[in-house]
C-alpha cells in the first residue's frame, strides 16, 4: 500500500505548497492594492499664489482632515507674476487654483481662458458689487483700498500737513517723497496707476499722463513690488521716503505687530476717495486641473466664515462674506466713505497700453 500512499502525500503537499503559494500572492496583490487605494484617497491640492498669501496653518490641516487631502501653497512672487506663470503653463498647469489675481489684471486672465467656471452656493452671502464675472470664472474671496499712507513722525518732524489730494503729489512741496511700485509686475502699483487714470482721464488739457509726468519730475521713486517699497523705501521702516502706495489697512497692521503699545497708527491714510482704489481678490480653478472637483470644495471653504475670519489680520483685508465678523484692531481700519467704485474689466489692450505708456513716461525717459 505504500506505493499508493506516497504519490497521494505527494500530491496533497505540491497542492499545499500550491495552495499557500496562491494565498500568498493573492495577499501580496492585496496589500499593493490596498497601498494603491490609500495613496488614491489622498489627493494633493495645489493653490498657486502671491507672496503675500498667508492662512493658519490650522485652517488648511481642517480642511485636509475633512477632504483627505493634502494641500499644498505654492508662492509664485506678485499678483501680476503668478498670473503670467498661469498663462505660460496652462496647457499643462502647474496648479490647480490660482489665489490672488484682482480685477487689476482680472480682463487679462479672463482674455487668457485658463480658468473653468463654477458658481459657488455661498456667493449668495457676498455682496454682488464683488461678483466680477457673471459665468464664474473666478469666485471674490477678500478686498482691500489701495492708498497713499504717510509718516506721521516725519511729517510732525518736519512741521508739515499730509497732502489731501492726489495732485498735491505732483507739487514741488512733496518733491523726493513719494515711492510707488511698477504696475507691470505689482497689483498694487497697477492699481493706483489705474486710480490716477480714473481721477486726470485720458483727455482734455491736464490727463493721467501729464500727471505722471510731473511725478516724473518730483523724482518719484519705483519698486517693483509691495514690500520692497515699504520695509525698504519708506521712512517708517528707515528709508527716505515719508509716502508710499499701500493699503488702508497699513496702519492698524502697524499698531497689530507693534512691540510698543501704541494709541494711535504711526501712519496715515490719505482717503480723498480718488485716490483710493477698491481691490477685490478672486480664486479660480485652472483649466485643465485633475483635481476639479476637490478645487471646488477649496472655494466653498474659502467663502464659510472659518476661513473669511482668520485672513483679516494676516493678509490685512477685508472679507467678501458678509457675515464674517472683522477683528477689533480693524477699528483702525475704517472704510471709506463714500465707498470707492470697482474700476471694472478695462480691457486687456487697454491695460497693455497704459502700462506701456506709464514706462515711457517713468522708466524710459
Amino acid at each position: 500500500m505504500k506505493p499508493d500512499v506516497l504519490p497521494r502525500e505527494s500530491f496533497f503537499r505540491r497542492s499545499l505548497a500550491i495552495c499557500l503559494i496562491a494565498c500568498t500572492f493573492f495577499l501580496f496583490v492585496m496589500v499593493i492594492g490596498c497601498s494603491f487605494d490609500s495613496e488614491d484617497s489622498t489627493q494633493t491640492l495645489v493653490i498657486l499664489t502671491h507672496d503675500s498669501f498667508d492662512i493658519g496653518q490650522e485652517v488648511i490641516e481642517e480642511f485636509q482632515k475633512n477632504h483627505g487631502a493634502k494641500v499644498i501653497i505654492q508662492k509664485g512672487g506678485d499678483a501680476g507674476e503668478i498670473l503670467t506663470k498661469a498663462i505660460i503653463t496652462k496647457d499643462a498647469p502647474v496648479a490647480d487654483l490660482l489665489y490672488g489675481v484682482d480685477n487689476t489684471f482680472l480682463t487679462r486672465a479672463l482674455a487668457e481662458d485658463i480658468f473653468v467656471p463654477y458658481r459657488p452656493p455661498l456667493i449668495d452671502q457676498v455682496p454682488v458689487k464683488f461678483h466680477l464675472d457673471p459665468d464664474f470664472r473666478v469666485t471674490p474671496i477678500d478686498y482691500g483700498y489701495v492708498a497713499i499712507n504717510y509718516d506721521l513722525a516725519w511729517m510732525n518732524s518736519y512741521n508739515v500737513t499730509p497732502p489731501t489730494d492726489l495732485s498735491d503729489l505732483a507739487s514741488p512741496k512733496w518733491a523726493s517723497r513719494l515711492v510707488v511700485q511698477n504696475p507691470a509686475t505689482s497689483s498694487t502699483g497697477l492699481a493706483f496707476l489705474l486710480a490716477t487714470i480714473n481721477k486726470f482721464g485720458e483727455q482734455g488739457d491736464y490727463t493721467w499722463k501729464d500727471y505722471w509726468a510731473d511725478l516724473k519730475s518730483n523724482d518719484v521713486k519705483v519698486s517693483d513690488g509691495w514690500s520692497d517699497s515699504y520695509y525698504t523705501a519708506f521712512s517708517l521702516w528707515g528709508g527716505d521716503r515719508p509716502m508710499v502706495v499701500s493699503y488702508a489697512t497699513s496702519p492698524a497692521a502697524e499698531m497689530y505687530y507693534s512691540e510698543e503699545i501704541m494709541d494711535s497708527p504711526p501712519s496715515g491714510v490719505l482717503m480723498d476717495n480718488e485716490a483710493l482704489f477698491l481691490q477685490v481678490e478672486t480664486i479660480g480653478i485652472l483649466n485643465g486641473s485633475d483635481n476639479q472637483e476637490l478645487a471646488k470644495r477649496f472655494i466653498d471653504y474659502a467663502l464659510n466664515k472659518r476661513f473669511q475670519e482668520d485672513f483679516p489680520t494676516r493678509m490685512w483685508v477685508y472679507p467678501v462674506n458678509k457675515k464674517a465678523l472683522l477683528p477689533n484692531i480693524f477699528e483702525f481700519a475704517p472704510e471709506p466713505e463714500p465707498k470707492p467704485t470697482v474700476y471694472l474689466n478695462p480691457s486687456s489692450e487697454d491695460l497693455d497700453q497704459w502700462i506701456s505708456d506709464w514706462a515711457d513716461i517713468v522708466v524710459r525717459r
